[in-house]
C-alpha cells in the first residue's frame, strides 16, 4: 500500500463546501451559465518551436483541460515535488497531443505521422543538425523515448527502455545528432518499496544552534519511508542511446539532480544528491556532489561536494556560502564555470566583491581560475567568444540590474559597464541581448563587431510597444530597427537572416489571434505564416480600453477596462463592476507610475480570468494597478494597507466618474497574493459590495521567515506581519467574501489551512462567507470540473452580492476601523 499517495476526498460530491446546512444546496460539481461554460471549451492555440535558420516551425497542439479523474491518479508528494509512481515522472503534466511541421516560406504543413495512440508529448528537443526531433511520451505505466524524422515526417519509438523524469534533464543530444544521453529506470531497481506496518522509530529533527530559517515549503519528506520512496523514484541510470535504438549503459547510476554535456560532447557533468536528506527543505536543497565523467562514463574528477542548504542567511539577496551555479561555457569546447560568494552569502556584510566566477578547463586537473568579479549578486553570463562576454548582476534591495562586458581571456582587464538600471523601470529598458546557436548547438551572443542585437518589451506611457534594436557597446547608443505599431501588439520571436534583415514576429490585436509573420525589414514587407482561428468569437464585440488615473498622492495608475458588446453608458447607465488585481512592490513612485501591459493584446481567456463576466453584463477592470511604494528607508510593506486602500479608492473613483461603474455594485477579486489583497480591502474599507479570494494566504504568522516581497522575519517586523494579516482583522470584514482553495495547494505559503482558518474566523464574527475546497487541485486549477465549478461559484456570488446588491448610501473609506 502506498502511504504517501495523496488523500482521497471523503466526500463523493467532487467539491467540498464548508457552510451552514441549506436544504436546497446543490451537491456535486456545478456548471456556470452557458455563455461562460462555452468559453471554457475553447481550443488552445498550438505552441511553437523554430529551427535555427527559421525554415521550419514545429506546431505542438495542446489539449484542453483534463478531467478530475486525471488529477485523482496516484501521486507521491515528497521532497517538495509531486511524482506519478506509475511512470517515474511528474504527476500533473498534460503534454502535447499532436506535432506538425510547417515551412515558414511556403506555408506548407505536414503532420508528423506514426505518433503513439493518445499522445502525451513532452521534452521536445531538436537535434543539433535539426534533422530530427526527440520527445518523450507518457503512458499510464511508463515514459518512452520517441523521435521524429524531419525529412520523412514520421515518428517512432526509440528503444524499449523507460525514462525517469523526476528531476528533469531527461534527454540531451550529443553534437553528432546521432546519439542522445537519457535518464532511464535502472535495470536492477527492484519492486516498489513496501511501507512498514510498524514505525521503525520516532521521527526526530534537531539543530545544533545554527540559524536555519526557511520558507513554508509543502510536500516535504516526513519519515524514513518517504526517504526510501524518494530515492527509489529519483534514482536513474544514464544511457547513451543511438537514433537507431541501440543503447549503451554508461555504468552511471545515481540520484541525479541534473546532468549536462560539454559543448564538444566529450564530458558529462553530473550533480548527484547525497544523504542526509532534509525534512525542512525540498530536494533541490539536499546535499549534492558535482563530478565530471567522460562520454564513456568514466569518472574524470570530483569538482565539489556541497552540503545541505538549510542555513543560508535571510533576505532575497542572500545565497549559499558554497560554490553554486555550475555550468558549461557555451563558446568553449569543455570549460566548466561556477560562482562563489565572497560575503558569506549574507547581503548584510559590506564587501567590495560579492561574487567571483571561477572556471576550470578540460582535462580538469589544473587550478581553478577567477575570470570575473561582481559588486552585486551574480545573475548569469551571456557568452560570445574568447574576448567578449556579458556579466549580469542584480541587487534586489535597490532594484538594480547591471550588465558589464568582460574579456574571458584576460581576467585582469577591468569590466566595462554597459547598462545599469532599475529592473522595475520598463520605460528605460534597452532589452535583452539576442543569441544564436553555434556549431555545438549552444546559445551565444548575436553580434556584429561592436554591435549587439536586442529585443525589449518597449514599455511606454501608451503601453508596451516591443522593439528590435542594435546596441553599440562602445557608444552605448541604441538604434531601433523595428518596433510594434498601434493598433497591434507585435513582438520578435526569431531573427532569420541578420544580413538580409529578415525576422519572424508574433502579431496580435484586441480581436486578432496571435499569429506568426515573416518580415523583411529592408523591403518593408510582411507575409503571414500562420492563420490560427479565433478561439472565442463570442468576445469579438466586447469593448476594451486602457484607462489612466491618479492616486491621491499623485502616483499614476492604470487598468484595462472591458465593457459588454454594444454598451452605451449614456443609454444603459452604470454597470456592476468586477475589479481584478495583484499588488506589486516598488522602491520608486516614478517607476510605480509606469503603464504596464498593452491595450492591443489579444483578449484571450484563461481559466482564472475575470473576463467571463463581461458576457454577464459587468464592466471588468482587469490588471488594475495596485502598486505599494516604499521609498528610501521605508519598505513597501510598512505602508501596505494605506496604499492598498488609496489604490482601490482611485480605481473606484475613476470608473464611477466615467459613468461606467455603479459605486454600490463593485466587487473585487484576486488569486494568490491577489486573494490576500482582496481580504485586506474588505477588512480595511467599505468600498466594495463583495469579494472573491482564490488560493490565498491570510495569516502571515504562518509564513514567519518572509513572504512575497517581504524579506524581514516575523520577529524583525511583527507589526507589519500582524497589520497585513486579514486573519488578525477578521472582525472588521462585513462584506460578503467567497473563499476558494485547492485541497492540494503546494505553493509556498498558501497552505489550504490558510483559507480554512480564515473562514472559521470570519464565521465566528458573523461575516457572510463561503469556503469552497477543490479536491485534488493545486495552486492553479487544472480539471475541467473544478474550473467550471469555480466559475459557477464566482458567478453565483457576483449575481447575489454585486449585481443584485441592495442599494445603500455611499460610505466613506475606513482605513483604520
Amino acid at each position: 500500500m502506498i502511504t504517501k499517495i495523496k488523500r482521497v476526498s471523503l466526500l463523493l460530491l467532487g467539491v467540498i463546501m464548508v457552510m451552514p446546512a441549506i436544504s436546497q444546496e446543490k451537491l456535486g460539481y456545478q456548471k456556470p451559465p452557458a455563455e461562460i461554460a462555452k468559453l471554457v471549451e475553447a481550443p488552445s492555440t498550438p505552441s511553437v518551436s523554430f529551427t535555427e535558420d527559421g525554415k521550419w516551425m514545429l506546431l505542438m497542439e495542446r489539449p484542453g483541460y483534463g478531467s478530475i479523474e486525471d488529477l485523482a491518479q496516484d501521486e507521491l508528494r515528497i521532497a517538495g515535488m509531486r511524482i506519478n509512481p506509475a511512470t517515474s515522472g511528474p504527476s500533473r503534466s498534460s503534454g502535447m497531443m499532436a506535432l506538425t511541421l510547417k515551412n515558414t516560406a511556403s506555408g506548407e504543413e505536414s503532420p508528423i505521422t506514426g505518433l503513439p495512440a493518445n499522445p502525451k508529448i513532452s521534452n521536445v528537443s531538436w537535434s543539433p543538425d535539426e534533422t530530427k526531433i526527440a520527445f518523450s511520451h507518457t503512458t499510464d505505466s511508463e515514459i518512452q523515448l520517441w523521435m521524429a524524422d524531419v525529412a520523412t515526417r514520421k515518428a517512432a519509438r526509440v528503444g524499449q527502455f523507460k525514462l525517469v523524469d523526476v528531476m528533469g534533464s531527461t534527454i540531451t543530444w550529443l553534437p553528432d545528432s546521432k546519439n542522445m544521453i537519457a535518464m532511464t529506470v535502472p535495470a536492477n531497481r527492484g519492486s516498489y518499496p513496501v511501507a512498514p506496518k510498524v514505525p521503525s522509530g520516532r521521527v526526530i529533527q534537531a539543530t545544533s544552534g545554527d540559524a536555519a530559517p526557511s520558507r513554508t515549503y509543502q510536500d516535504l519528506l516526513q519519515n524514513s519511508y518517504d526517504e526510501t520512496l524518494f530515492a527509489y523514484f529519483a534514482t536513474s541510470s544514464l544511457m547513451k542511446i543511438g537514433v537507431d535504438g541501440n543503447a549503451t549503459s554508461l555504468n552511471m547510476e545515481g540520484l541525479y539532480k541534473s546532468f549536462s554535456l560539454s559543448p564538444d560532447g566529450n564530458y558529462i557533468k553530473v550533480e548527484t544528491i547525497q544523504r542526509p536528506f532534509s525534512y525542512l527543505v525540498p530536494a533541490y536543497s539536499f546535499p549534492y556532489n558535482v563530478d565530471i565523467h567522460d562520454i564513456s562514463g568514466k569518472l574524470i574528477t570530483k569538482i565539489a561536494s556541497l552540503p545541505l542548504d538549510e542555513n543560508r542567511p535571510t533576505g532575497f539577496d542572500a545565497t549559499v556560502d558554497k560554490p553554486r551555479s555550475f555550468s558549461w561555457r557555451a563558446d568553449a569546447d569543455a570549460m566548466l564555470y561556477w560562482v562563489e560568494a565572497q560575503d558569506g552569502g549574507d547581503p548584510r556584510n559590506e564587501v567590495e566583491v560579492r561574487d567571483i566566477v571561477f572556471a576550470l578547463e578540460a582535462p580538469f586537473n589544473g587550478e581553478k581560475k577567477a575570470i570575473a568579479k561582481t559588486s552585486l549578486r551574480y545573475g548569469g553570463i551571456s557568452w560570445g567568444d574568447d574576448n567578449f562576454a556579458l556579466l549580469n548582476e542584480r541587487w534586489r534591495a535597490t532594484r538594480t540590474e547591471l550588465t558589464s562586458i568582460f574579456d574571458p581571456s584576460n581576467p585582469n582587464k577591468p569590466l566595462q559597464e554597459m547598462i545599469r538600471r532599475s529592473y522595475d523601470d520598463i520605460y528605460n529598458d534597452p532589452g535583452s541581448p539576442l543569441t544564436v546557436r553555434n556549431e555545438a548547438g549552444r546559445s551565444v551572443l548575436l553580434r556584429e563587431g561592436n554591435k549587439l542585437f536586442m529585443t525589449s518589451t518597449g514599455g511606454s506611457p501608451e503601453g508596451d510597444m516591443p522593439f528590435f534594436s542594435s546596441f553599440d557597446v562602445n557608444t552605448k547608443k541604441q538604434e531601433i530597427l523595428w518596433r510594434s505599431e498601434a493598433p497591434y501588439y507585435e513582438r520578435l520571436t526569431k531573427v532569420v537572416d541578420l544580413d538580409k534583415m529578415q525576422i519572424i514576429t508574433m502579431r496580435e490585436s484586441e480581436n486578432d489571434v496571435p499569429n506568426y509573420q515573416r518580415r523583411d525589414l529592408k523591403a518593408n514587407t510582411r507575409n503571414p505564416i500562420t492563420a490560427f482561428p479565433h478561439p472565442t468569437p463570442e468576445l469579438l464585440g466586447i469593448q476594451k480600453e486602457l484607462i489612466k488615473y491618479k492616486r491621491a498622492d499623485g502616483v499614476d495608475l492604470s487598468a484595462v477596462l472591458y465593457t459588454p458588446e454594444g454598451y452605451d453608458k449614456e443609454k444603459d447607465g452604470p454597470l456592476p463592476v468586477l475589479m481584478w488585481a495583484y499588488p506589486r512592490e516598488y522602491k520608486s513612485a516614478d517607476v510605480a507610475s509606469q503603464v504596464r501591459g498593452s491595450q492591443y493584446t489579444f483578449t484571450r481567456l484563461s481559466w482564472g480570468s475575470p473576463l467571463y463576466w463581461v458576457l454577464r453584463g459587468y464592466a471588468i477592470m482587469d490588471r488594475t494597478e495596485m502598486p505599494i511604494v516604499g521609498e528610501g528607508d521605508t519598505e513597501p510593506n510598512d505602508v501596505f494597507v494605506q496604499q492598498l486602500v488609496a489604490n482601490a479608492e482611485a480605481a473606484i473613483n475613476k470608473i464611477v466618474e466615467m459613468g461606467v461603474g455603479d459605486r454600490n455594485r463593485i466587487g473585487v477579486g484576486g488569486h494568490s497574493y491577489g486573494a490576500f489583497m482582496t481580504a485586506n480591502l474588505l477588512a480595511h474599507t467599505d468600498l466594495f459590495a463583495a469579494g472573491i479570494a482564490r488560493s490565498g494566504a491570510y495569516n502571515r504568522t504562518l509564513t514567519p521567515f518572509g513572504f512575497q516581497a517581504e524579506e524581514r522575519t516575523y520577529w524583525e517586523a511583527p507589526d507589519v506581519y500582524n497589520t497585513m494579516s486579514p486573519f488578525m482583522n477578521a472582525n472588521k470584514v462585513d462584506q460578503p467574501l467567497l473563499l476558494i482553495h485547492g485541497e492540494m495547494d503546494n505553493n509556498s505559503g498558501t497552505f489550504p489551512i490558510q483559507s480554512e482558518r480564515f473562514y472559521n474566523a470570519l464565521k465566528g464574527h458573523g461575516a457572510t462567507t463561503r469556503l469552497v475546497m477543490l479536491p485534488h487541485e493545486s495552486h492553479g486549477y487544472a480539471a475541467k470540473e473544478s474550473i467550471l465549478h469555480t466559475l459557477y461559484e464566482m458567478d453565483s456570488w457576483l449575481e447575489e452580492h454585486v449585481k443584485n446588491a441592495p442599494t445603500k448610501p455611499n460610505q466613506a473609506t475606513l482605513p483604520n476601523r
